[in-house]
């Protein structure tokens, strides 16, 4: 592990991998969250070369086994975690769920 965290050594072979919320913020307890990294995935899919062989969305965090067609694994990661951090915070701000901003404006600060 390097200070950016984990390196992907062969970015052309599937990985497991896990996405956390930051400070473990349980965004994905509502389907409206849980719809956008589906929709995510799915973009990726169809317009990155994302192949996804298996994925599970917990409350907090996602385990997803990926492979790049392109191999740029780390990039394809990089645009999805992206993508989908800029969905799920606008639905956040559009959609009224007031204890989860609460909890967002927490991480946030810290």
């Amino acid at each position: 592990m390097t200070k950016e965290g984990y390196v992907i050594c062969d970015q052309s072979k599937a990985h497991f991998i896990t996405a956390t919320v930051v400070d473990w913020v349980d965004v994905f307890s509502r389907k409206i969250y849980r719809d956008s990294i589906i929709d995510c995935l799915n973009f990726c899919v169809k317009n990155k070369g994302m192949l996804v062989y298996g994925y599970v969305i917990m409350s907090n965090h996602i385990h997803l086994v990926l492979q790049s067609s392109t191999g740029e694994l780390s990039d394809l990661l990089r645009d999805f975690k992206k993508f989908t951090a800029k969905s799920i915070l606008e639905k956040i701000q559009t959609e009224p769920d007031p204890s989860l901003k609460v909890r967002i404006g927490e991480a946030e600060q810290t």
